[in-house]
């Protein structure tokens, strides 16, 4: 099968046994159809797969198959940054945004997109730049969020924000969110944040159980450079979390500077593909509530 993806590497997490079937079929299959495919070298499976150092997947093939839930792709990403190697997911998880192809209907797209037949997005990422209290400089990537949160502690935090070097607001809370398109639909949303579509240039800033109910989500323009500063209180302490991975505590009074990355990463996405579709499946839009009490019944 001829096409531009002719070295696939498949990653997941090797010991979840829910992962095994899919991941060997998927090697078979590829393998099949004339594919070198890669794995991490620490893989249990007995699969037909050149192994490597899974640091280095990215940089040595032309397509990245994520097998599991979103966290799977999120490490994806962080993988293919450096490559810009588009990512595939095969949704395992529970949730699975990003990951949006079903275990049932994974042969058949991977096919299609052997054969040409795929779209692609460019997902939009941030920089988060900010001195730890130790004084290392700390600079991250988000897929997802970069959040500032209070640390062990029944305090609230007091966090200053400006976007484009206009005050905005002092927000006095758990924590501050600044997400992607793509984060929109992740603690954004449970924080009641609103859902972005993924082609847009915005960011949206959202409180962490704010002290104020008049303090609410935000959305802005993807260019502008957001300032958040950690306010200097009694047993103030922050962290700064990124894509779920603490980066480190914030100094009180810290600055933490967020912009938008000159990288992205890139989706591949079959046929078929719909974000209003995934969203009426994940978040049960167009259900009758009045039936599923009823089946409860």
């Amino acid at each position: 099968m001829a096409g531009e993806f002719q070295k696939v590497a498949l990653l997941g997490r090797y010991d979840d046994p829910r992962l095994a079937e899919p991941m060997t079929s998927l090697a078979l299959h590829l393998t099949k159809a004339g594919i070198d495919v890669f794995a991490s070298d620490e893989i249990t499976l007995d699969l037909p797969v050149t192994r490597a150092a899974e640091s280095s997947l990215a940089a040595q093939v032309d397509l990245m198959i994520a097998i599991g839930g979103d966290g799977t792709m999120l490490y994806a990403g962080s993988l293919s940054l450096d490559s810009d190697v588009p990512l595939l997911g095969i949704n395992r998880g529970r949730l699975g945004f990003l990951a949006d192809v079903s275990p049932d209907e994974m042969l058949a797209s991977v096919d299609h997109i052997l054969n040409g037949e795929y779209s692609v997005e460019a997902r939009l990422l941030l920089d988060a730049h900010f001195r730890a209290v130790d004084g290392k400089r700390i600079k991250a990537t988000a897929f997802n969020d970069v959040v500032l949160q209070r640390r062990e502690t029944g305090r609230m935090i007091d966090i200053e924000a400006s976007v484009a070097g206009q005050y905005v607001n002092t927000h006095s809370g758990d924590g501050l969110i600044i997400a992607t398109p793509t984060g929109s639909t992740a603690y954004a949303l449970s924080c009641g944040g609103p859902i972005i579509e993924p082609p847009l240039e915005a960011v949206v800033v959202v409180p962490i159980c704010p002290h104020t109910l008049t303090d609410r989500p935000i959305v802005i323009a993807a260019n502008q450079t957001i300032e958040i500063r950690l306010l200097a209180r009694e047993d103030t302490q922050a962290d700064v979390v990124v894509d779920g991975h603490s980066m480190g505590a914030i100094r009180p009074d810290g600055l933490l500077t967020i912009k938008r990355a000159t990288k992205r990463i890139k989706l591949i996405h079959p046929p078929g593909y719909d974000f209003y579709s995934i969203l009426r499946s994940k978040l049960f839009w167009g259900r009758d509530s009045r039936k599923r009490n009823e089946d409860r019944s």
